[in-house]
Order: C-alpha cells, then sequence, then structure tokens
C-alpha cells in the first residue's frame, strides 16, 4: 500500500492533457500498482470523491470514483471505480450551475460550475475491457470534473462564486 502525494495547482502536470494509456499496458505492474495506489490515497481523503493520475504527479489518462459515492443508496457494495482513457461522448443539454464544487489540488476551495446534469462516459476499466456507462447527479458531475483534470482543466478556471472554507467545517458537514 502507498499512499501518493496529491499536487496543487500551479504544478505544470495539472496544466496539461495527459497521455493516453496504451490498452496493452492496462495489465502491466507499473499501471495497475498505480490504480491500487491511487485507490489507497482517495481512500485515505474522508472528503475526496474522485481521483485523476495528474494530481498525484502522473500525466496519464486515468481516474478513480471512490467507493463512497458509488455505495450510496445501494444493498450490494462495490469497489472504487477506475476509468482508463475516459472519454464523454453524451452530455445532456440541460445544465445546471452545481453548488460546492472543490478539488483535491485546489483545496478548501469551493465553486459553483455549470456542468451538464446528465452525461455517458466510455472507457476502460482496470481490467481492460471497454466500457459504456451513463450518469446523473453527482457522479455525472465527478466525470466532467476528472475528464477536465485528464485535458488539463481545473474547476477553479470555470467556477464563480468561489469561497475558501476551512477544513472543520467540511469535515462537520461531511464526516
Amino acid at each position: 500500500m502507498s499512499i501518493l502525494s496529491i499536487v496543487e495547482k500551479g504544478n505544470p502536470v495539472l496544466d496539461n492533457p495527459s497521455d493516453f494509456v496504451p490498452i496493452e499496458e492496462i495489465m502491466s505492474s507499473s499501471v495497475q500498482k498505480l490504480i491500487n495506489d491511487m485507490k489507497d490515497t482517495l481512500d485515505g481523503i474522508s472528503d475526496g470523491v474522485g481521483l485523476a493520475a495528474p494530481q498525484v504527479n502522473i500525466p496519464l489518462q486515468i481516474f478513480i470514483v471512490s467507493k463512497r459515492v458509488l455505495n450510496k443508496n445501494i444493498s450490494a457494495p462495490v469497489d472504487d471505480l477506475v476509468c482508463i482513457n475516459p472519454k464523454i461522448i453524451k452530455f445532456s443539454k440541460t445544465k445546471k450551475w452545481l453548488d460546492g464544487e472543490g478539488c483535491l489540488s485546489v483545496r478548501w476551495y469551493y465553486g459553483k460550475v455549470l456542468r451538464s446534469t446528465n452525461v455517458t462516459l466510455e472507457y476502460y476499466d482496470e481490467k481492460g475491457q471497454k466500457q459504456t456507462r451513463g450518469a446523473g447527479g453527482l457522479l455525472a458531475h465527478i466525470f466532467q470534473h476528472e475528464c477536465d483534470h485528464l485535458i488539463g482543466e481545473l474547476f477553479i478556471d470555470k467556477a464563480k462564486d468561489i469561497e475558501y472554507i476551512e477544513p472543520e467545517e467540511i469535515n462537520k458537514n461531511y464526516i
């Protein structure tokens, strides 16, 4: 188990598009180790819902959605969702300004971001299988946020009404 350091706004890896992961390398020990380390890292951050490889200083098209999000309101628990070379192939026409978007690379700053309410994501899972998954609500929001990371965009660059919220306030409300 390895906990990776999260890089912050200003690190060039966050400002540049990430590299495509060759499909034949998904099952390689280096990519599988990165996935496991990213899972361990995200698992250790109580208010984290997603983590992209550029956030741990690795410019690859990989992100993970926390099982904490996926297991809300379901009876059979699932593991973290691993998305490799993800691409949003469909955005709903309906968009909403979503409150409270934050980022582990821009800690404790939150703002409103205009996002599609529903999306369809195409990606490869951690076994190298091509998947397509529709999402609404929070999961659609996370997919868009994490895909932005992979093209070198941060939420703070498109957010409005940005505010700093003390970590103690976040912990009171979310943990």
